[in-house]
């Protein structure tokens, strides 16, 4: 693995997407979903280049919602590998629509294994 891979998602705006389904009055692609978009597109770039025992995890963005974005409408979400430190790596990531650069923004994400991970979410659960 190393800085610059890439990949590119796809995704159409369906009711389910909209910021009326987040407390929001406006119908337009919700930024949540936005961000959740962003996530899938970078673990996209690393997903080939990961042991079978390892996955990432989401731990910071920095990110611009810059436009809004109707239903029926496709958004092309680019994620690029910009640095690795250790663990964690930093992605640059830019959304469009077929009008605008709708996001913009930094995505991190940490490597950890799997068991360990895991282990941590079932502790938690049963000493709830």
């Amino acid at each position: 693995m190393e800085p610059g891979l890439s990949a590119l998602l796809t995704h159409h705006v369906v009711e389910s997407d909209l910021a009326t389904h987040w407390q929001n009055a406006i119908p337009v692609l919700a930024t949540p979903v936005l961000l959740w978009l962003s996530e899938i597109a970078c673990m996209k770039v690393i997903e080939e280049h990961m042991d079978e025992d390892q996955m990432s995890v989401g731990v910071g963005h920095n990110s611009e919602h810059l436009a809004p974005t109707p239903i029926h409408f496709t958004v092309t979400v680019q994620a690029t590998l910009k640095d690795i430190q250790g663990n964690r790596l930093v992605f640059g990531v830019e959304g469009h629509d077929s009008r605008d650069l709708i996001f913009k923004g930094i995505h991190v994400r940490q490597i950890v294994d799997k068991k360990r991970f895991m282990a941590k979410v079932n502790h938690k659960v049963s000493n709830g």
